[in-house]
């Protein structure tokens, strides 16, 4: 079976690939011009948010991975019936049918996904309650659901803890509050978002997130019918109001899959166009990316990534929220700096445990020490909490073939980019976990040039 072959099944085959394992043989440059959709961060979010409208809505540029499968089916069992949109990619959304679901319809079709939590608002909106199971995720830090709790609590729902999960309801309705976020959490501001628009009242919330897809999901409610202010201090004040209608939008580009291609581009000297990607929601990565020693050349339809030959550079990087340098990227960058002259540094100050993925790497021949001090310009909440949280990277060194187990999505395509970096031959296990964020990746590592094949 071709690579071609596989990604041409429908979406939820794609969740079908956790069993497989690549054979990579490294050592070629990829090369060539690949095809960006929506954001996976942006489009689960915006088909939550048309449980919201009294109408059919429209979504642009939805990504065929398995994230995007796991939310349409807890929606459909929720009675949305989804169907094609008016274009390829696009997906009709109507939710006249809104009922509630089976506990063990919401568990079957939710995997390991958090974005059931999303649901809550919307639903304690339609119906007046609402249910969500034990939540799973990428084991990348703790990302507790305290937040969301909190934050529909605050806005009135009554909540039950059960031994199968979390039930809520709103025997009084959803009414606006005053909320301050001690982190500017992007989840958490989601579930503002779409609990807040109609809640009675007037919502404001300080310590938000501003990231482009949270803007994004604000131009999808606003479209709706929501009342929205963003002010430049992290405060986000919303108007309730009474009824929304369904919504036509384009999703916005997903920035982590542009800058995981673009390291890639980088870390094996090749050169990769990615169409659809846009300048300034990548400002910081692009600064970065110039910074290593890695060119780029900005299009109207896309940005061009390549190695423009001579030695990398090193640098200090700082992860932080929009608009800093974002914690996605580190990852796949961090193969690159191992082709980097000197000593790099990163400072990972979103999540706590993100650096498991380099097990892999120094296993590979990576020259790679984690510590628990804050290595950078700014101590950050994981000081002195014994968290390995800032990695030292050493190089340049080569990398050589190994077996390799994925270990969450960022990470996993890292491991990817290691592989096809590597001197002689790796074998990549549960690439499945892969398909939660790129859409055909591995029609696209085709595209490329890459040395590949699939065991099943």
């Amino acid at each position: 079976m071709t690579a071609l072959e596989n990604d041409a099944r429908n979406a939820g085959a794609q969740v079908g690939l956790d069993a497989n394992t690549l054979t990579i043989r490294g050592g070629r440059p990829l090369s060539g011009r690949i095809e960006i959709k929506g954001a996976k961060n942006l489009v689960t979010k915006a088909m939550v948010a048309a449980l919201l409208g009294e109408s059919p809505s429209i979504l642009r540029d939805v990504p065929n991975i398995s994230d995007v499968q796991v939310v349409r089916g807890l929606l459909e069992v929720h009675g949305v019936k989804v169907s094609e949109g008016d274009e390829p990619g696009s997906l009709r959304l109507d939710p006249s049918a809104v009922e509630s679901a089976h506990m063990v319809d919401i568990d079957a079709h939710a995997g390991s996904s958090r974005i059931p939590i999303l649901f809550c608002g919307p639903l304690l909106h339609r119906l007046g309650e609402a249910f969500i199971p034990d939540l799973g995720g990428c084991r990348i830090g703790d990302r507790p659901i305290d937040y969301h709790l909190e934050v529909l609590g605050r806005f009135g729902a009554v909540i039950e803890k059960l031994p199968s999960g979390i039930r809520m309801s709103a025997p009084e309705g959803l009414v606006g509050a005053k909320i301050e976020l001690p982190y500017p959490s992007v989840g958490a501001t989601e579930q503002v978002l779409l609990t807040a628009v109609r809640a009675k009242g007037k919502t404001e919330l300080s310590g938000a997130a501003i990231e482009p897809e949270i803007m994004d999901l604000i131009n999808i409610l606003q479209k709706m019918g929501a009342i929205i202010a963003v002010d430049t201090d992290r405060v986000i004040r919303i108007e309730g109001v009474d009824r929304l209608e369904g919504y036509s939008h384009r999703a916005l580009f997903d920035r982590n899959e542009v800058a995981s291609w673009a390291a890639a581009a980088l870390a094996t000297n090749g050169d990769i166009f990615c169409g659809g990607a846009r300048q300034p929601e990548m400002t910081a990565f692009l600064n970065v990316f110039r910074r290593v020693g890695g060119a780029f050349e900005i299009e109207d339809d896309g940005i061009r990534f390549f190695h423009p030959g001579g030695e990398l550079k090193p640098v200090v990087i700082e992860t932080d929220v929009h608009p800093g340098f974002m914690t996605d990227w580190q990852q796949p960058l961090v193969v690159a700096l191992t082709k980097a002259t000197g000593v790099s540094i990163v400072h990972e100050t979103v999540y706590e445990q993100r650096f498991g993925f380099v097990d892999a790497l120094v296993k590979m021949g990576a020259n790679i020490q984690l510590h628990s001090e804050c290595l950078g310009a700014h101590h950050c909440r994981f000081g002195q909490r014994n968290f390995l949280h800032s990695a030292v990277i050493s190089g340049p060194t080569e990398l050589h073939g190994a077996d390799i187990e994925v270990p969450d999505l960022r990470g996993g395509f890292s491991h990817l980019i290691a592989a096809l970096t590597a001197v002689g031959t790796s074998r990549v296990s549960n690439v499945g976990i892969i398909s939660r964020g790129y859409e055909n990746f591995l029609t696209k590592l085709e595209q490329l040039g890459a040395d590949f094949t699939i065991e099943n």
